[in-house]
C-alpha cells in the first residue's frame, strides 16, 4: 500500500463498478442493495505493516465507497460496520441476509514477508492451492476471537483444510455471477488504476460462505512485512 491518493483512487474504481454492476442487474424498479463489509476491526486489527493496520484501511475505503454509492437514487448502500468495532464473521453475513442485499463485498488487505504487490478479488470455492488456502485460514482464525465460536460455526476449524471443503456443500447458486463481478472489479483495477494483476481466485472464506447472495471479497493491496 501507497499513499491516501491510491486508496482514494482504488475507491473511486470500486465506485465505478458496483454502480455499473447494479445498473445492469436493477431490472425490477427496486433499488439494488450494496451491503459494504470493512473487514476486521475493534480488537482484531486484521494485517499490519508499513505503519497501516488493515481495520484502519478497509474502513476508511468502505466508508469512501458508500458515500459516492449513496449518491445514486437507484443504489441503497448498508454498512456491516462504520466504526471502529469487532464484528463477528456470521454477524456479517446475517446483516447482508435480512437486507435481501443484491450484493455482498468484504474489503481487506493481504500481507505478505516479500516485495509483493498488486489486487486481487476472491470469491468462495475451493482452494486451488495451498496460497490460497493460507489466505482464507488467515482472515478465518478470527473466529477464534468470538465468544461461542464452535456453536456459532458447528465446529469449524481454520485450521483444517477439510473444514474448508466442507463449508462449500451446496454453496454454489451465486457462483457464477460472483465471479462476474470479481472479473469486472480485476479488469477496472488493471486497466485503470494499472495495478498488478493477481487474478480472481477461490478460496473457503467464512464470511463469504454466510451470505445467500453474489458476494466477494477484495483484497486492495498488500501490506510489506
Amino acid at each position: 500500500m501507497k499513499t491516501n491518493t491510491l486508496l482514494l483512487f482504488v475507491s473511486f474504481i470500486l465506485v465505478l463498478t458496483f454502480s455499473s454492476y447494479a445498473n445492469n442487474g436493477n431490472n425490477d424498479g427496486d433499488k439494488f442493495v450494496v451491503v459494504l463489509d470493512a473487514g476486521h476491526g475493534g480488537k482484531d486489527p486484521g494485517n499490519m505493516g508499513n505503519g497501516y493496520k488493515e481495520k484502519d484501511i478497509a474502513l476508511k475505503v468502505v466508508l469512501s465507497i458508500g458515500n459516492a454509492l449513496e449518491k445514486n437514487p437507484n443504489i441503497e448502500v448498508i454498512y456491516t460496520r462504520k466504526e471502529d468495532k469487532f464484528i463477528d464473521l456470521f454477524v456479517r453475513g446475517k446483516i447482508a441476509n435480512k437486507a435481501k442485499a443484491d450484493l455482498f463485498v468484504s474489503v481487506h488487505c493481504d500481507s505478505h514477508t516479500s516485495q509483493a504487490y498488486g489486487a486481487g478479488t476472491f470469491v468462495l470455492g475451493l482452494h486451488r492451492n495451498n496460497t490460497n488456502f493460507e489466505v482464507a485460514k488467515k482472515e478465518n482464525s478470527v473466529i477464534l476471537l468470538e465468544d461461542n465460536y464452535h456453536q456459532n460455526y458447528a465446529g469449524y476449524d481454520p485450521n483444517s483444510p477439510e473444514s474448508a471443503i466442507s463449508i462449500m456443500m451446496g454453496m454454489e447458486d451465486y457462483l457464477d455471477q460472483s465471479i462476474q463481478l470479481a472479473s469486472l472489479i480485476q479488469s477496472n483495477f488493471v486497466g485503470k488504476l494499472k495495478r498488478k494483476d493477481r487474478s480472481v481466485k477461490q478460496a473457503g472464506f467464512i464470511v463469504l460462505h454466510q451470505t445467500v447472495m453474489p458476494s466477494v471479497l477484495v483484497e486492495l493491496g498488500v501490506f510489506n512485512k
